[in-house]
């Protein structure tokens, strides 16, 4: 086990006055994380770039004051880190094994988050019950579009972090689109430098006014 790296610049500023709450989340995703096979024993070097601060960089694709749900949330990404730098969403983890949801329920209770986690899979969750859905590594998209797109309530938006191969997951996913002429599809950037993440975002109606 490797300890967490020191917190860098980017960091105070994305996570504000829950920079001690991220600190200990790197910590506990460098001990116990590594521990439990939740992250890979090389991920402690890059655990600021490639997982929380890339995390974090979701809030700008949330409105303010939003129900999240972090579908298959794993070690909690991108859940935790959106959590803490943004506490005016609720934010639920749903993760269905149950070694990694005792992780989350620690974390979440030494961080002192008000965060909820609940063993679930997308298949047991109620149809048309989420408004924002973030996912990461869960699925291919065409697999994970079929799987939320029927969780979202109207209005509501599926944000899903593809990294390199965005672009190339969306096309594979034209068939399923093509099925769902009303859900509006972007790909968009967040963050900046070594935190930039792709997203596809997929948002169903009513949209909001100036959604791409």
């Amino acid at each position: 086990m490797s300890a967490a790296p020191p917190a860098p610049s980017a960091a105070r500023a994305t996570f504000s006055t829950g920079l001690d709450q991220a600190v200990r989340f790197a910590e506990l995703l460098c001990t116990t994380g590594v521990e439990w096979g939740l992250i890979g024993p090389r991920e402690p070097e890059r655990i600021w770039t490639r997982h929380l601060l890339s995390s974090a960089a979701l809030a700008a694709l949330v409105p303010a004051g939003c129900d999240v749900v972090d579908l298959g949330s794993g070690a909690g990404l991108p859940g935790i880190p959106l959590a803490i730098a943004r506490p005016d969403l609720s934010v639920t983890l749903v993760e269905p094994m149950q070694r990694r949801v005792r992780f989350l329920e620690e974390v979440v209770r030494q961080l002192a988050l008000a965060v909820t986690v609940r063993r679930a899979r997308a298949q047991d969750l109620p149809l048309a019950s989420c408004e924002v859905i973030v996912a990461r590594a869960v699925a291919p998209l065409p697999q994970l579009l079929e799987l939320t797109l029927p969780l979202l309530r109207p209005g509501g938006r599926l944000l899903a972090v593809k990294g390199d191969r965005a672009a190339a997951e969306l096309a594979d996913a034209a068939d399923v689109l093509g099925a769902r002429p009303d859900v509006r599809v972007s790909l968009d950037s967040c963050g900046e430098g070594e935190d930039t993440v792709r997203v596809v975002r997929a948002a169903v109606p009513p949209f909001e006014v100036g959604e791409p």
